[in-house]
């Protein structure tokens, strides 16, 4: 679950707090406890993408192009954005195995969104405007700050490649939102789907619900949300 950047190795400075990239795996982990411990009833499936992302002899290389699950050839113009790459995997696959009718995904997935949003919230990103003003109105319950920010086609142009299908990456200019819209790609347009980057939220010196350390940003809105709209 440790993210070096692979190849495109991060600054030192940069891979130091790496531990607490797997912040979205764990929150997926946290719904599915608090969930059974609460004996929620609802049907839910989490599924949790544990990789770690090093240097070595086998590792993606810079201009590599690889093929998704679904099928698209996908140029890795940056190794340090191979989450998009696992969590597009993670989405088809979840939508070919399990049929779902509606899919939350949570990422520490870009540090763009802390320079937009900073550590106070979450970005959100979705498909459907009625499952997401739904969600907002619980994570605002909750007291967990979450704020939506736009998918335009324009920012998924970003992303094209004249070898491959698309890249994994398009800039520094409105980046989260162009890793949003590379996810988009994996998700079905009749499933309703929420992306929720939580880099700026999963750790900070000190919350309503937990001291300076991990946050588990995320947990209580998804319960609320099953007890509300289930």
């Amino acid at each position: 679950m440790f993210d070096s950047g692979g190849l495109s190795l991060k600054s030192s400075s940069g891979m130091v707090n790496m531990a607490m990239d797997m912040a979205g795996a764990a929150v997926v982990a946290g719904v599915l406890k608090s969930a059974a411990l609460a004996n929620l009833k609802e049907n839910l499936v989490g599924i949790l993408g544990l990789v770690e992302n090093m240097p070595g002899p086998n590792a993606l290389r810079p201009g590599d192009v690889i093929k998704s699950l679904k099928g698209d050839l996908i140029q890795v113009n940056n190794t340090d954005a191979e989450g998009r790459l696992l969590l597009g995997d993670l989405l088809w696959y979840s939508q070919l195995k399990f049929k779902p009718k509606k899919i939350f995904d949570f990422a520490t997935l870009t540090g763009a969104i802390i320079i937009a949003l900073g550590k106070e919230y979450a970005g959100v990103f979705s498909n459907n405007d009625k499952f997401c003003n739904d969600f907002l109105s619980v994570c605002d319950k909750a007291n967990e700050k979450a704020w939506r920010l736009p998918m335009d086609k324009k920012f998924g142009d970003a992303l094209s490649s004249n070898v491959a299908d698309m890249t994994n990456v398009g800039g520094s200019q409105g980046s989260s939102i162009i890793a949003a819209m590379f996810l988009n790609n994996y998700v079905k347009k009749e499933i309703p789907w929420i992306h929720l980057d939580i880099a700026g939220v999963a750790k900070n010196t000190e919350t309503v619900f937990s001291r300076s350390g991990a946050t588990a940003w995320g947990v209580v809105s998804l319960f609320e949300y099953f007890q509300e709209f289930s």
